[in-house]
């Protein structure tokens, strides 16, 4: 019987390699980095080619003064200000122990309206008190014991150095009551200055300290200590304070009737005079400032309101001509070029260059007769090479 043959051809290892599939991992690879390194350039370039902001300084333009001429009279704009106000404060350091008034609070002259914590200045008015009582009972005896040797000296018992010792004591006893005496008065000084009392009849405007706060006369405490305790005005004497144009300054009398309108009430007026024309000008507004009395007492006027004057003109006082509104800018806006002066106005993150005629110098501004309204925002030391329209950003 023949035994058939076994095909061990199977059982061969195959050693040839399997085929490669690097071929389509390496051309994703390839296209991944060619992807990244085309957005690179487009984010270096949008770097590169986009307008850059210029940082900068700006600066305002103003229109000076507040005043203007009406078919009426001159007319101002201020706050209502009371000319007797005070920041009342404690004469010596301490902690507030009281506080007997309010906002809105009416005070008399010499009304306590705080006190500072007073234990041991009174317990100091009663030691010297009882000191005082003390050396008045020395002092009897002493007054006794003199007039023994008075007697004693007469009858050749005493010796005349012991009666000058008796007299001498008295004298002394007599010395240390009267220093006691003025110690009282200095313990109950230093006691009355613990009272926080009104300087003036007036009503509580502001708290500006709390029960158990330091307060003190001055800031030297640090801070948190309190300088004032109230605030206070005498509401009789409450004014209008204006800035009027130095142009129209002449036209404005001490005595002068005037015509008051509260911002907070439109619809009514109230009757003022003029107080006082100061007499001295802000160079930096070109104006001066003008005090004007309330005839018209009400209770809906506070301070701090803010006010319209209107200056009423005599029947035979002539209209006075209007002149023009001044228009200031700092003197670092101005750019002298070929052509004459300019500024460089921001609008909207943006500059463009304005010609301007330049005026006269008033402190650190300049005027500017024409080509400003005087609301704009300025560059100030514009950089060089600064282009129309180029985008700015203001520094701070």
């Amino acid at each position: 019987m023949s035994e058939t043959p076994v095909d061990l051809s199977r059982l061969r290892i195959d050693r040839e390699p399997p085929p490669s599939s690097d071929g389509g991992s390496r051309k994703r690879f390839v296209g991944i980095v060619l992807a990244l390194v085309v957005v690179a350039l487009a984010i270096v370039g949008w770097v590169l080619l986009a307008p850059r902001s210029i940082e900068v300084q700006a600066g305002s333009v103003e229109a000076s003064g507040g005043g203007s001429v009406t078919g009426a009279g001159i007319t101002a704009n201020g706050y209502v200000v009371a000319r007797t106000k005070a920041s009342v404060s404690a004469k010596i350091p301490g902690r507030l122990a009281f506080l007997g008034v309010s906002e809105g609070s009416r005070v008399r002259k010499g009304e306590i309206v705080a006190r500072l914590e007073n234990a041991d200045a009174r317990a100091s008015v009663t030691a010297a008190q009882a000191n005082v009582k003390q050396l008045e009972v020395e002092l009897a005896q002493a007054k006794r014991d003199r007039d023994r040797a008075h007697t004693l000296h007469e009858q050749n018992v005493l010796s005349g150095v012991d009666l000058e010792n008796a007299n001498a004591k008295v004298d002394g006893l007599d010395a240390q009551i009267a220093a006691s005496h003025a110690q009282v008065a200095l313990s109950q000084a230093n006691l009355e200055n613990m009272n926080v009392r009104a300087p003036f009849d007036g009503t509580v405007l502001r708290k500006d300290a709390e029960v158990g706060e330091i307060v003190a006369p001055s800031s030297a405490g640090g801070g948190l200590t309190r300088t004032a305790i109230v605030t206070m005005a005498d509401l009789a004497t409450l004014e209008v304070e204006v800035d009027v144009n130095e142009a129209y300054i002449a036209q404005v009398h001490n005595g002068e009737d005037a015509r008051i309108t509260l911002d907070a009430y439109p619809d009514t007026s109230f009757q003022g005079r003029v107080r006082q024309v100061v007499p001295t000008a802000d160079r930096q507004k070109a104006t001066v400032q003008v005090k004007v009395s309330i005839l018209d007492r009400d209770p809906r006027i506070l301070p701090e309101m803010g006010a319209k004057v209107e200056f009423v003109r005599g029947a035979g006082e002539a209209a006075a001509p209007v002149t023009a509104r001044r228009v200031l800018v700092p003197k670092a806006a101005i750019v002298q070029g070929p052509s004459g002066a300019r500024v460089w106005v921001i609008e909207n993150e943006k500059v463009a260059a304005r010609a301007v005629d330049v005026g006269p110098e008033h402190g650190d501004r300049v005027e500017i007769r024409s080509g400003l309204a005087g609301s704009e925002r300025v560059v100030l030391n514009a950089p060089s090479g600064l282009k129309e329209g180029a985008r700015v950003r203001v520094r701070g």
